[in-house]
């Protein structure tokens, strides 16, 4: 049975490169630089390999945008705009 491939359908899909999702490969292009840099290849493309697994089945197990709202949330994505709270303030007084 071959593995199903994802096409995007809407203009606001996730960008992919050739085939594969940006945020697949991010992962498995990290960690050849870094096997790279530490002359360990094969052991972190392995790790690449599994980082990509792991996401892929904690990916498929939420609502889109799951991801964006995380790294906003820790404040690892700034959203430059007037009506955009600070993530950081928690609470709200009236």
């Amino acid at each position: 049975m071959k593995p199903q491939l994802e096409m995007p359908k809407y203009v606001d899909d996730p960008p992919h490169l050739l085939l594969w999702r940006i945020d697949d490969l991010a992962p498995i292009v990290l960690m050849l630089v870094v096997g790279i840099l530490a002359d360990r290849l094969g052991m972190f493309v392995l790790i690449g390999l599994l980082l990509v697994r792991f996401y892929s089945k904690y990916r498929e197990s939420r609502p889109d945008g799951h991801a964006l709202h995380a790294l906003y949330w820790f404040g690892l994505l700034p959203i430059k705009g007037r009506t955009t709270p600070n993530p950081f303030c928690r609470r709200w007084l009236p």
